[in-house]
């Protein structure tokens, strides 16, 4: 009996693996759902929308980009995680998918079990952005300002705990002074407030903000990232400003859920590289100020982990906290 039982759940887990390798093979036979967790035309939107034209034309299959914004990613992440581990349902999310594990303590998902990292998409300084109006010139000067009559200044974010908001902290910690934080929806809102001057600075990524510098609508003070923007190289970076440890790394990745076939993974990852490596979208990507950053899927899982304590030690630092 025991001998009959061994060679049923043998022949249970043959047929599982044959099932999903069958399915993998197979894969993709249908269109996709590609889940961006914030506002159409930011940043992350963008990539999203740009990769995906040209993963679709490789695998013959569409890649139908979905917003989902609110509750600082959350919402579009929480809907990926409950999804079908099938290989139709991919999630690009900017580098705020490792700033919430911090800033929301009873999430519905866990950002390291529930998710497999494919591969970042891009990397996207964020400019330092301010109105010509507000007659700051310079990141001394604005410091300045902003030390002279404390909680004065006003900077937006793209929302509570994300990405923006942090770099707009690192800055504010290693500067030394205070400023009122404005949350916003998305970029778009959020940019719309700073070209009036109702709110004074932004962290914002450089693919969206390029052409209002060019235009002269915004003066572009500094980039928040290690290194300056290929789009904007004469814009020193904050450290170059001397602002200690001011820097962050604004970034688009792509994700799927934890249980997706790794042959799955592997072919979305291959497929996704290649795209990223064509001529044409290589120079799409240089014209936008985004910049490579090519990992393979295990790179990446091991990058989001070390992400998450960094970026858990400057929520605590800032006092950051989403209501």
């Amino acid at each position: 009996m025991l001998h009959l039982l061994l060679r049923l759940c043998a022949c249970v887990l043959a047929l599982t693996v044959v099932s999903a390798s069958a399915l993998a093979q197979a894969w993709p036979a249908k269109p996709m759902r590609v889940i961006v967790p914030f506002t159409a035309a930011s940043a992350t939107d963008t990539i999203a929308r740009m990769v995906s034209e040209r993963v679709s034309a490789q695998l013959g299959q569409n890649l139908v980009v979905e917003n989902r914004p609110g509750a600082g990613g959350t919402i579009g992440i929480g809907a990926v995680a409950k999804a079908e581990s099938d290989g139709y349902t991919i999630l690009v999310h900017s580098s705020s998918f490792t700033v919430t594990p911090s800033t929301y303590p009873n999430l519905p998902y866990d950002t390291l079990r529930d998710f497999s990292g494919i591969t970042p998409l891009a990397n996207l300084p964020n400019i330092l952005v301010i109105s010509p109006s507000r007659g700051l010139r310079s990141v001394k000067e604005l410091v300045a300002a902003a030390k002279a009559k404390p909680r004065a200044l006003t900077y937006a974010s793209a929302g509570a705990g994300s990405a923006t908001q942090l770099n707009a902290e690192r800055f504010r910690l290693g500067a030394g002074f205070e400023a009122v934080h404005v949350p916003f929806k998305g970029t778009p809102e959020a940019l719309t407030e700073i070209l009036t001057g109702r709110v004074d600075y932004y962290f914002c990524p450089v693919i969206s903000v390029l052409q209002f510098i060019k235009d002269g609508k915004l003066l572009a003070l500094a980039a928040g990232s290690t290194r300056r923007s290929s789009a904007l190289p004469d814009v020193a970076t904050t450290l170059e400003a001397g602002i200690p440890n001011p820097d962050y790394n604004f970034w688009v990745g792509m994700f799927v859920p934890a249980k997706t076939s790794r042959d799955i993974v592997n072919k979305l990852y291959q497929n996704t590289l290649k795209a990223l490596q064509t001529p044409e979208m290589k120079e799409r990507m240089a014209k936008l100020g985004a910049e490579p950053m090519l990992m393979a899927p295990a790179e990446f899982d091991a990058h989001i982990k070390t992400e998450i304590g960094t970026n858990a030690a400057l929520v605590k630092a800032a006092a950051i906290t989403v209501n």
